[in-house]
């Protein structure tokens, strides 16, 4: 845990403070984000200080000091990136490749040179011209069920179809576990942290909190069906600037 400073003597009315900002270094940060021995579904979400999820639509606008270094360290160390077909799509993603210092952060720990790229999705509305797909060091796996449409995206990635006629988010996750990918992280949207809240498979959340009041129709990093409340410990707490960032884990 990183905590911040108690309030100096002559801390102004508003409590304003100085905070130690968190070694951005990247392997002082994989440092924070251990792998585990068993498998683990890791999700990393930003919102700001009122709970927003986007600005304007995108997570973009969120963003800010040392949250590029913590989401590429996150990828750096997991097995596969699962997200969610919309989130693809609206966040324009490009190829699954780290940086070559991130690459050989990997194969020096025993890990292949490229994380797997693992997209759900039940429609196949997927573009296979989009970087995500036509830039890709290693073809994606879409994760769908048995009733999909066909779609051209079959052509430049591995198709699994899990469930009948919506897609068995559980069963997705053993196949890949099975496959050598346990250390799994998931970069939403909403709807797929819902749907993964709601089948109980989130292991740790990753929280990055930005200093921003955004109000308007902005919505929560989670949505889906009724579920009921699971107790997650705080594993730490670090700072970068006005950033703070959060990691929670199931509790024992």
């Amino acid at each position: 845990m990183v905590r911040l400073p108690a309030p100096r003597a002559r801390a102004g009315p508003a409590g304003h403070r100085s905070a130690r900002s968190v070694n951005l270094d990247p392997e002082a940060l994989a440092a924070h984000y251990p792998r585990a021995e068993r498998p683990v579904l890791r999700v990393n979400f930003i919102a700001s200080a009122d709970g927003a999820v986007t600005v304007d639509g995108l997570s973009a606008g969120l963003q800010g000091p040392g949250d590029k270094e913590v989401f590429d360290t996150l990828r750096m160390v997991c097995d596969a990136l699962v997200v969610a077909a919309g989130t693809v799509r609206a966040e324009g993603y490009d190829a699954l490749r780290p940086t070559p210092s991130a690459r050989a952060w990997r194969v020096a720990h025993g890990l292949p040179e490229f994380p797997l790229m693992v997209i759900v999705s039940g429609s196949l509305d997927l573009d296979p011209a989009q970087l995500v797909f036509s830039d890709a060091p290693i073809p994606p796996v879409v994760l769908t069920h048995r009733a999909a449409p066909d779609s051209p995206v079959r052509e430049v990635a591995e198709i699994i179809p899990t469930g009948d006629t919506e897609v068995d988010l559980a069963a997705g996750l053993r196949l890949l576990h099975e496959r050598g990918a346990t250390q799994l992280l998931c970069e939403g949207g909403p709807g797929l942290l819902g749907s993964m809240i709601a089948a109980d498979l989130v292991d740790e959340l990753c929280l990055t909190v930005a200093p921003l009041l955004v109000g308007g129709p902005a919505g929560r990093i989670a949505h889906g069906p009724p579920s009921p409340p699971r107790r997650m410990s705080l594993r730490h707490a670090l700072v970068h600037g006005d950033m703070l960032f959060l990691r929670y884990a199931r509790s024992a």
